[in-house]
Parts: C-alpha cells; sequence; structure tokens
C-alpha cells in the first residue's frame, strides 16, 4: 500500500508540474503574441505611409527612404488595392502556382481574408482616391502563437512516459517480490514436509491398521502440492493439456470436506471432459482462492456453483455464491493487491489469482455479475490457444 500511496503522489504531483508548465508558457506566449502584433501594426503604418509618400512623390522627391522602408518588409503578408479593389501590389505571399491567373486569384483571396479580419489600413490620395493596405500576421508570429501547444503536447508526452516509467518499476518490484516470497516459502516448506512424510512412514510401520494415517497421507500431499504451487509461482509454469473437470472435481472434492455443513457446493460439468492447456497446480489454486472468498462472502450459508463449459474462442468457468455481493465501483479493485474487506485478511487472494489467469494461462477473470445481498459470479477465461 505504501508503494501505490507513493505512486499515487508521484503522478499528482507530475500532473500538477505539467499543468503548471503549460498554464505559464501559454500566458508568457499570449504577452508575446500581443506585444508582437502591436509590432507588427506600427511597422505596416509606417509601410503605408511610405506608399503614400511613394504615391504622392513628383520629379524632385527623394526616395531614398520610402524605398528602404517599403524593401524592408520581408516577413509580413501585405496587399495593396485600389479603390476598386484591384491589386497593385503585395509582398510575401505564398502562392506554389506558376499560373498568373491562379496567383492573381489567390492574392485578392488572401486581400478579402485579410479585411475581413480587420487587418486593413486605409490610404486618403485626394478626392475620392484611396488604397488601401490589407496585412495578415507574420509567419514567426504565427509559429509562436502555435508554439505553446506544441510544448504543451511535449509535457504531456513527457508526464505519460514518466508515470508508465513509474507503473513500469512498480510492476517489476512487485514481481520481484511475488517471486522472492514463493521460492522462499517453498524452501522453508520443504523441510519439515520431508520430515512429516519420515514421520508419516514410521508411523505406517508402527500402527499399519490406524484409521487416521491415511488422511494425515493426504494432508502431507496436500501440503506437497502447496509447496509446488509456490516454485511454480517462483518460476515460469508450461501450461499442458490438463482435463478442467478432474481440476474442478478435485477442488470440489477438496473444499466441501473443509466448508460448514450448511453451505453446499454444485459442480455443473459437461459430459465430455474439456480438454485445456493449463498448470493444473496453480489453476486449482484460482478456483480454491474464488471458492474460499465465496465461503467468506456468505458467513456460513449458503451455495457455491461451479460451471465450466467450452466455447467458440475459449474455455469458461464461473464460480457463482449466494453472499452478500459487490458494489459495483468495486468490480476492478478486488483484484488490487491488499484489498480485503475481512478483518484478517491480507488481500492478496484474487490478487494471486489474476497473476496466475493472466501471466501464466494468458487468460482473463473478471466479475461477472454481481448484486448486493444476492451473490456474486467470478469468470475465468482460458484461450484454447
Amino acid at each position: 500500500m505504501q508503494w501505490i500511496n507513493r505512486i499515487r503522489q508521484v503522478k499528482i504531483v507530475l500532473v500538477v508540474l505539467a499543468v503548471v508548465l503549460s498554464v505559464a508558457s501559454l500566458v508568457v506566449s499570449n504577452f508575446l503574441v500581443r506585444d508582437l502584433k502591436v509590432e507588427e501594426q506600427r511597422k505596416m503604418e509606417i509601410w503605408a505611409e511610405a506608399m503614400r509618400s511613394l504615391n504622392n512623390a513628383d520629379e524632385t522627391t527623394d526616395l531614398t527612404l520610402v524605398w528602404t522602408v517599403l524593401n524592408s518588409n520581408n516577413t509580413i503578408p501585405v496587399v495593396v488595392l485600389d479603390s476598386e479593389g484591384r491589386v497593385q501590389d503585395y509582398r510575401n505571399i505564398e502562392d506554389g502556382t506558376s499560373s498568373s491567373l491562379a496567383l492573381d486569384t489567390l492574392v485578392l483571396h488572401r486581400a478579402r481574408s485579410m479585411r475581413q479580419a480587420g487587418r486593413v489600413i486605409r490610404i486618403n490620395l485626394g478626392d475620392s482616391d484611396y488604397m488601401e493596405i490589407c496585412y495578415a500576421d507574420s509567419l514567426i508570429l504565427k509559429r509562436l502563437a502555435w508554439w505553446p501547444y506544441v510544448q504543451l503536447g511535449v509535457v504531456l508526452i513527457f508526464v505519460v512516459v514518466a508515470i508508465f516509467a513509474l507503473l513500469s518499476s512498480k510492476k517489476a518490484e512487485q514481481n520481484k517480490v511475488w517471486v522472492g516470497l514463493s521460492k522462499e516459502t517453498a524452501h522453508q516448506l520443504g523441510t519439515p514436509i520431508s520430515s512429516l512424510m519420515a514421520w508419516h512412514e514410521v508411523l505406517r510401520e508402527t500402527y499399519p491398521d490406524d484409521e487416521l494415517l491415511p488422511e494425515m497421507g493426504k494432508d502431507i500431499q496436500r501440503l506437497q502440492r502447496i509447496a509446488e504451487r509456490f516454485s511454480k509461482i517462483g518460476s515460469q509454469p508450461e501450461p499442458k493439456p490438463e482435463s478442467l473437470n478432474e481440476v474442478l472435481t478435485n477442488v470440489v472434492q477438496y473444499i466441501s470436506r473443509r466448508t460448514p455443513g450448511r453451505i453446499t457446493m454444485e459442480c455443473r460439468l459437461p459430459d465430455e471432459p474439456l480438454i485445456a492447456p493449463v498448470s493444473a497446480p496453480l489453476f486449482e489454486w484460482v478456483i480454491e482462492n474464488l471458492c474460499k472468498n465465496a465461503i467468506d462472502a456468505m458467513e456460513g450459508k449458503g451455495s457455491i456453483t461451479l460451471t465450466a463449459r467450452e466455447e467458440p474462442d475459449c474455455f469458461s468457468v464461473e464460480v457463482s455464491d449466494t453472499g452478500k455481493g459487490i458494489p459495483k465501483n468495486r468490480f476492478s479493485s478486488v483484484f488490487t493487491p491488499g484489498f480485503t474487506t475481512k478483518e484478517r485478511g491480507w488481500g492478496l487472494g484474487l490478487s494471486l489469482a489474476k497473476r496466475i489467469v493472466e501471466e501464466y494461462h494468458n487468460g482473463r477473470i473478471f466479475v461477472k455479475s454481481s448484486e448486493l445481498g444476492k451473490g456474486t459470479t467470478f469468470r475465468v477465461e482460458l484461450k484454447k490457444h
């Protein structure tokens, strides 16, 4: 849980940092764009005055400064129109076409767009004659306006990558914990199980007619199977064709002998054996965990139904109970390590079941349905290939 809280805190910090950086970038860029727009408008006002001076010039007028001002505009798109709306001149209009007719149409269209945007300066030439200087934002200004959104995208990508790395690190650490715990448990169980087996043989030779010794032998075999399960969790077991009918029957027989008398168990299996690729010791563990959770949910009274069937693309196993049910908002969180509703629970049973089904059998486990006060159905799906 400490790992989960730490990951959640880091994710919140990263998201807040991304929002702060994005807002700051947008605000600063907005100020820069606004100042640059004002500066370009002033330049166009000076450019318009230069056009007025050029139009009113006579043979004695020195046009050196006028031409310098007019030729200095290499970035701002501008179109000069006469009083009848005809194009007189234009600068910095990207056309991409070789046809003069198409170019004139393009320039006129750009001029109309500039006028509609209110980017126009009128120059009165006397009487009713005038010129209109239509202009638009420069390429630099447009790039600057889009730059914050590029930064926002980069920041979002950084946050996503950082969160993915944190989650991967968390999962890797959990895997190490699972493997280490499993191997150590299997190792610790090995010695006492071997000793119990030896004592069991001694007791069989000494008291060959004792009725309790066969049951003791079964419990020792059970311990061996548990140790085998832990050893397989710490490695990569190879699923092989096994009969689901036999696996589920073994689970029902084992669980039914250890449950209160007011809990009934029913196993609904097809007549033909369902041969599925599974690791029998591990898959039995999954079904046992689901059954034990069902028993806890029913609090000493109810029924458990195991149903297995072959479907077009998978084998399915459903475990249904008549317990207290699960709220819909907890359907996914019940598989989270540490999640439990029991006072003495560790919250590892369903998490372990999910790991066995998804990572070792390439299958799927989920809450199929649940209704408070009526019961829950867990569904396990195993691919055929």
